[in-house]
């Protein structure tokens, strides 16, 4: 017995070292057009949508709550670790931050713009055809379509940008632009300008796994260009959809209560 515990330990120590060749020649199947078939419903199973960079547990925005509203820790996703704000766009960050129960557009049910769209706590689908690329978002009914042909200048600045995409092998990149400038990219504040230019990068290691890179710049906002990086996890259950989470009727009171007309005191 003692024999054959010690070959299934050596057995499972040698299919771990060949994991990391597997994945490195691991071939995404084929969509008909020849490209990496990246049709699926993914989720991110982080913690960016409350901070990009590293943090630690705290308190949420309302006593109330409890812990129900707290913060979760997290690593962070940004590479260096540090966004490279400009000292005055640090302080917006700061305002931001302070008051997030009430501005963030998360809370309002805005559209949640690019990049944080791809790593909000629901589930997303990409559906995919030759000539264009649609993501659908569960949160705020939200949805954008690549365009895989001619690139397209934007023609106005929207939530979720002008999206121009082509393959590099077996990644799709994709050139958002257009955007306006008026998503945060966490509930920590995080945000760009009306000069935000977003390109990412969509790959397929294994049958179970996106990795998501997005490298973001805006001259008026950050010292330079950065980037965010994680895994992507697709959905397998058997009855795997997205659901609607329609959720203007829950921000009525957010957004219009103090229009509400007063009784006459």
């Amino acid at each position: 017995m003692r024999t054959d515990i010690h070959a299934l330990i050596a057995a499972g120590f040698v299919v771990t070292l060949l994991m990391p060749a597997v994945a490195q020649t691991y071939r995404p199947p084929r969509a008909p057009d020849g490209h990496a078939d990246l049709s699926g419903i993914y989720e991110a199973l982080n913690t960016a949508n409350w901070d990009l960079e590293d943090h630690s547990a705290q308190p949420g925005t309302m006593w109330q709550t409890g812990a129900i509203g707290s913060v979760p820790a997290g690593p962070g996703v940004v590479e260096g670790g540090t966004i490279p704000y400009k000292p005055e766009a640090l302080e917006k960050k700061k305002a931001n931050f302070a008051a997030r129960r009430t501005n963030d557009p998360e809370a309002k049910c805005y559209m949640p713009g690019i990049p944080r769209a791809n790593y909000m706590p629901y589930p997303f689908q990409i559906v995919q055809t030759p000539r264009g690329i649609m993501f659908v978002y569960e949160f705020a009914s939200a949805n954008r379509l690549v365009n895989m042909g001619k690139p397209e200048e934007a023609g106005s600045d929207t939530w979720m940008g002008t999206n121009n995409g082509h393959w590099e092998g077996d990644t799709l990149v994709i050139d958002v632009t257009g955007l306006n400038g008026l998503a945060w990219f966490d509930r920590a504040g995080d945000f760009g300008g009306k000069q935000l230019h977003v390109v990412e990068r969509f790959s397929r290691p294994d049958p179970f796994h996106l990795n998501y890179e997005a490298t973001i710049e805006d001259p008026t906002v950050f010292t330079r260009p950065w980037k965010i990086s994680m895994p992507l996890y697709r959905k397998v259950e058997k009855n795997a959809q997205l659901f609607e989470f329609k959720c203007v009727e829950f921000v009525e009171e957010l957004l219009y209560g103090q229009f509400k007309k007063q009784p006459a005191k």
